[in-house]
């Protein structure tokens, strides 16, 4: 087993872990996950895009919060409200096709007709008519997809259809924080799931996250995470994931303390992190690691 660098001294646990098989739809949290250099198995390795190619996500359509995914018998399963429930390989693909998440055009492969149908027939009710009809994409891994250099400090760091970076870090105990600012501006509690984090922590203090340089967790092979970019945020954590109803609570909240100089002032909350080594490791949520102080800290 390897051992931890000196310098890092936190500890930290994982509280939980998740992945989000479909860009913008719902996640799937798991017991045990695997880490590839792209990030947590399976994650983001689908998107919907447009009839362009562009993709689409909760921003433009909220009800994509309400399809669910799970994995049954080598099986992606979609279920969604009043649809029948959508079947896919986890090892099929068709057509060869070009997408573009945000300014990163790649090649992928089209899922087919019936998964293009099933996708526009329940994001069509409420969205404008250039996003009627819609494909579902999914990653060609023989696409190397690049995280920003300048946050990698030029590191290459890969990614599949995360919108940066391979792996989303943040802490319940600052949602707990959150949730009790909301409760004193008369509002309901969220939980974690309008934040789409791969890993949640515990153990830590309220965005400790913001201020650890790395997570290391301990095995035959070390895993080493890099925090490198903080997570500013979109409109997403005031859609509801149970209904798909939008408002406003959420990010008024956030705009009273969470504006990060880092990202010049945007809204952040959790980290960005790139997989510096352990891919092929097996995460486990209740399994411990510690994390070193960043600059910051």
């Amino acid at each position: 087993m390897n051992t931890l660098p000196d310098h890092a001294d936190q500890p930290f646990q994982i509280d939980q872990l998740w992945v989000y098989p479909v860009k913008s739809c719902a996640g799937v949290r798991l017991p045990r996950a695997t880490l590839l250099d792209t990030g947590l198995e399976w994650d983001r390795t689908w998107m919907v895009v447009d009839a362009q190619g562009e993709f689409v996500s909760q921003r433009e359509l909220p009800r994509m919060a309400l399809i669910q995914p799970s994995f049954k018998l080598g099986q992606l399963v979609l279920r969604a409200p009043g649809m029948l429930a959508l079947h896919l390989q986890l090892d099929a693909a068709e057509a060869p096709t070009r997408v573009r998440v945000w300014d990163d055009e790649v090649a992928a492969y089209d899922m087919g007709d019936v998964a293009a149908q099933w996708f526009s027939d329940f994001l069509s009710p409420g969205a404008p008519a250039s996003l009627q009809r819609l494909r579902l994409a999914r990653f060609d891994p023989e696409v190397q997809r690049l995280s920003s250099l300048k946050w990698t400090g030029g590191v290459p760091a890969s990614v599949f259809f995360g919108d940066g970076f391979a792996v989303l870090v943040a802490s319940a105990a600052a949602l707990d924080d959150l949730n009790a600012r909301l409760a004193a501006a008369g509002q309901p509690a969220v939980d974690m799931r309008r934040f789409r984090p791969n890993i949640v922590l515990g153990g830590v203090a309220a965005h400790d996250e913001d201020r650890f340089s790395d997570l290391y967790l301990p095995g035959a092979d070390t895993v080493h995470l890099q925090l490198v970019k903080p997570c500013a945020r979109c409109p997403i954590p005031d859609v509801n994931p149970d209904t798909a109803a939008t408002g406003h609570a959420v990010a008024d909240a956030l705009q009273a303390y969470r504006a990060d100089a880092r990202v010049n002032g945007a809204i952040t909350f959790g980290m960005n992190a790139v997989v510096r080594a352990g891919a092929e490791s097996v995460l486990a949520e209740g399994q411990t690691g510690m994390a070193a102080w960043g600059v910051w800290g």
